[in-house]
């Protein structure tokens, strides 16, 4: 097994934040993980992403051009990496931010609301949290145990108080496949 993944949006939307979990977690399942992280020029509103690989095997690069997964929380994200996602790949597309179609009809897309979701749930920074419970469900990658195990790891310290919320937000992520 070896999936390679982008994780893209807005400086301020949590992508690291995913990335790390999802590293984590793979670290905790005893996989071989690499997370590389890209930062726009400015921290809050510029553009991020990361590329994350998780393995049963060596990673000889943490390199992809061509990802199994992308989530992608915002259009410019949606634009950019939409074409390097390899035939057969999924695309987990946050449809509050993004309304394009895709016309591609050699991947399978995954429409989550998910800053709907995290408003309805009391706060808008847990988006992220909802394509991640999305992504676990629909990917036999990690476990979405390991992942709520190591929220407290993961998470800064000023955010500790949002750990029940992160986890009812992947709860509610489950239910988009």
């Amino acid at each position: 097994m070896k999936e390679e993944i982008i994780l893209a949006g807005f400086g301020g939307q949590g992508i690291m934040l995913m990335g790390k979990l999802i590293s984590y977690a793979g670290m905790k399942e005893g996989k071989e993980v690499s997370w590389m992280p890209s930062y726009g020029p400015e921290m809050r509103g510029g553009t991020a992403n990361c590329t994350v690989i998780v393995s049963d095997k060596l990673i000889p690069s943490p390199m992809t051009t061509q990802p199994d997964s992308i989530i992608v929380m915002n259009l410019p994200s949606f634009d950019k990496f939409l074409p390097q996602v390899k035939s057969g790949g999924t695309v987990f597309l946050n449809s509050t931010l993004i309304e394009e179609d895709v016309k591609r009809d050699d991947i399978k897309v995954i429409k989550i609301p998910a800053n709907e979701i995290a408003n309805q749930l009391g706060n808008s920074k847990i988006a992220n949290m909802v394509m991640l419970g999305s992504y676990i469900e629909n990917k036999d990658v990690i476990k979405l145990k390991t992942v709520k195990n190591s929220l407290e790891s993961v998470l800064s310290a000023r955010n500790q108080d949002l750990i029940d919320l992160n986890l009812k937000a992947l709860e509610k992520g489950k239910e988009y496949k």
